[in-house]
């Protein structure tokens, strides 16, 4: 963070984003580019004033996010790249549900709260690499890396079961403590 003058806080850390339109054959969703919105903003409110998220274009920006086909490879995945000289990040997230298996595609395809629970929480997850935090074996956190397995429809159905509407995501963070520990340690 940057001190302002004469401030007693220290400025935040404005970060500008671009979220690319996705098309079809990606399965893509208009409203899934809010999904992304409201995952940067819980990073925001998180860092406790440490980061602040705004739009700006995609060649300055410092988050990109991208929607990644099926073909894809992995579901969510952050690159590293340099932005005006400055180590940015790539986010690419497949909104398509059916890479994740049989039994979560089911549950994505019965209902749609649990689709967009599981893009957002992709996106959270994505975006918190872009911010710099790794992988956790804690189960309770979006940080969770599943190669260590659990029960993984188990981990998107605790967010989801905290949902009444889509509307909801906006405020219901997605977030453990050791997240947003981990979050304000690193800014």
């Amino acid at each position: 963070m940057v001190m302002a003058a004469g401030a007693q806080t220290p400025a935040p850390d404005v970060m500008t984003y671009y979220i690319a339109a996705g098309d079809a054959a990606t399965s893509y969703r208009p409203t899934d580019r809010q999904l992304a919105e409201w995952a940067l903003g819980a990073w925001g409110r998180s860092s406790g004033g440490a980061l602040r998220f705004e739009p700006g274009d995609e060649a300055h920006a410092r988050i990109r996010v991208y929607w990644a086909a099926a073909d894809g490879g992995q579901y969510g995945e952050m690159r590293r790249i340099l932005v005006d000289g400055r180590l940015a990040a790539a986010v690419y997230i497949r909104p398509d549900t059916t890479a994740l298996g049989p039994d979560i595609s089911q549950l994505a395809d019965r209902d749609p709260l649990m689709r967009d629970t599981i893009v957002y929480l992709t996106c959270l997850h994505e975006l918190g690499h872009a911010l710099g935090l790794e992988h956790t074996e804690d189960f309770r956190d979006i940080m969770y890396f599943f190669g260590y397995g659990g029960d993984i429809p188990g981990f998107f159905m605790r967010y989801r079961n905290q949902l009444r509407s889509r509307n909801d995501i906006a405020s219901v963070a997605g977030l453990s403590s050791n997240d947003i520990a981990r979050l304000k340690a690193r800014h």
